[in-house]
């Protein structure tokens, strides 16, 4: 197809339509002409339109027989709640492997494009960057989408011929947005994918790292689906929303048509990598000038993602914390606070929570640490989201028994001023300041490499993360962890009289 012959002014608008509608329909005419392009040469390929089609159709006939047998097994023993919940699941999955698969059409979008040769002509055409871009990705995305609504569809049919079982209106409105933004996170980072890479094998080997964190959220979903949390998942699935604008405005800001020419093998060097790494780690002045400018010029890099962490951390831990006392309370014997008689109770309380092995202050300490350092690397892989939601979690549970506390007659800020003020004003800075670095790591991959992102810009941010965390963090969760351990129960004692 000459798609250069075919991308010319758009047809006259309609009469009565509104000057900004007419300008909008002009500039971005160009990039339907690209997506009818590729949804005509993706239909003709049976290569892909096969296995979409058996996926979509026969899947949802492989999870009714496999619901139909489990539920006739668990009635044997009078378990039918178990597989009733796992019913929604089987919804959830059957619109996720149709997605899944249709990654290869995404993968395919640049990367085939280039093996096959027929890239050059596509770039000659009078396209910007940006329109050529949203052509592809609105052609990678709407099939996986309408396949994943087919497949729920059929197996919705299915289940309510033969088992008459129709999901509430809530469940089936989470299920299908779920099953949308998950299609749309997974192709938006898959085109990206695509357009950085030199070959389609290259491009599949990355894609990887895009199936196996959905792989892991879909187990999560399972456990809420589980316990019919449908407010979790609205929640889920907002945050699936958040990551998809991230991501396609991402790929708008890397593509670049004359990088996609010029490139013709990826090459990873190692030396370099390792460099612009141990460059950003290192002191290079000593610890005069570490203290007095490099670890005050990181801070001042990273305000606004300092400002972002204590936002979400606070209100977001206030307001989860909140939810949960109303949602969840536990009853006036889950806080029996008299067998809280000395410092020997206090440790082997904490020891038998499972919590920390031992209430010492090396292993309060190290635990921290791996907690930070987790976070750290869950922002790599999350735009910074998992560093964000990773703190914003202790905050929400420490709100939360604050407030059953208070339920039991006893004042909860002066129960938070002996237990958590005397070494929270240390610890919660340092994960603060780890957490915005953390989260600047990933928020750096949305970034060009020309404006500081790029490979070069991971590294060069994550080199300043092992800068700060050394140099600030470490220091700071050794105070912490001997206040929490040696002066905090201390403290609690008294409180509580003992």
């Amino acid at each position: 197809m000459n798609l250069e012959a075919q991308v010319k002014p758009a047809p006259a608008a309609p009469m009565g339509l509104p000057p900004v509608w007419q300008r909008l329909r002009s500039a971005w005419w160009p990039a339907w002409v690209v997506f009818r392009r590729e949804i005509k040469d993706t239909l003709r390929d049976w290569r892909i339109v096969a296995p979409i089609v058996i996926l979509v159709i026969g899947f949802p006939f492989l999870a009714n027989f496999a619901a139909n047998r489990g539920l006739a097994f668990v009635n044997q023993y009078g378990a039918s709640l178990i597989i009733e919940r796992l019913l929604p699941f089987l919804m959830l999955v059957v619109g996720f492997f149709p997605s899944s698969f249709s990654l290869v059409i995404a993968l395919e979008t640049f990367a085939g494009e280039k093996e096959r040769r027929s890239l050059e002509s596509l770039l000659a055409t009078p396209l910007t960057d940006l329109q050529l871009y949203v052509g592809k990705l609105l052609a990678a995305t709407i099939p996986p989408v309408l396949a994943s609504y087919l497949g729920i569809a059929t197996y919705l049919l299915l289940m309510g011929l033969t088992l008459n079982w129709w999901p509430p209106l809530s469940l089936l409105l989470v299920s299908m947005t779920l099953s949308t933004v998950q299609s749309l996170v997974m192709v938006s980072g898959a085109v990206i994918v695509s357009s950085q890479s030199t070959s389609v094998r290259a491009a599949n080997l990355l894609a990887s790292f895009i199936i196996i964190p959905m792989a892991f959220l879909l187990q999560a979903e399972a456990g809420l689906l589980l316990f019919a949390d449908y407010t979790a998942l609205w929640l889920i699935a907002l945050c699936m929303v958040v990551v998809n604008m991230l991501l396609i405005r991402l790929g708008a800001h890397v593509f670049n048509r004359e990088q996609l020419l010029g490139r013709d093998i990826d090459e990873l060097n190692l030396r370099h990598a390792w460099n612009v790494f141990w460059e950003a780690a290192w002191p290079r002045h000593g610890l005069k000038v570490l203290y007095a400018r490099e670890i005050p010029a990181i801070i001042r890099g990273m305000r606004p993602e300092l400002l972002i962490t204590a936002v979400v951390i606070l209100v977001g831990g206030l307001t989860v914390g909140a939810w949960g006392i109303q949602r969840f309370p536990l009853p006036v014997e889950a806080f029996d606070l008299s067998e809280v008689r000395n410092l020997e109770t206090i440790g082997s309380m904490v020891t038998q929570s499972g919590l920390l092995e031992s209430f010492s202050p090396w292993a309060v300490f190290f635990n921290n640490v791996r907690a930070l350092l987790i976070a750290g690397g869950a922002a790599l892989i999350s735009l910074g989201i998992l560093a964000l939601l990773l703190l914003m979690a202790p905050v929400a549970i420490i709100v939360y028994i604050a407030g059953q506390i208070g339920g039991i007659g006893v004042n909860p800020w002066l129960f938070l001023a002996a237990t958590v003020l005397p070494h929270g004003i240390v610890e919660l800075p340092a994960a603060i300041l780890a957490t915005a670095q953390a989260m600047r790591m990933g928020d750096v991959m949305l970034s060009p490499p020309e404006a500081g992102g790029g490979l070069d810009g991971i590294l060069r941010e994550s080199g300043r993360f092992v800068k700060l965390f050394v140099g600030v963090v470490v220091p700071l969760l050794l105070i912490a962890a001997w206040i929490e351990a040696r002066i905090t129960p201390t403290l609690l004692l008294n409180f509580l009289g003992r």
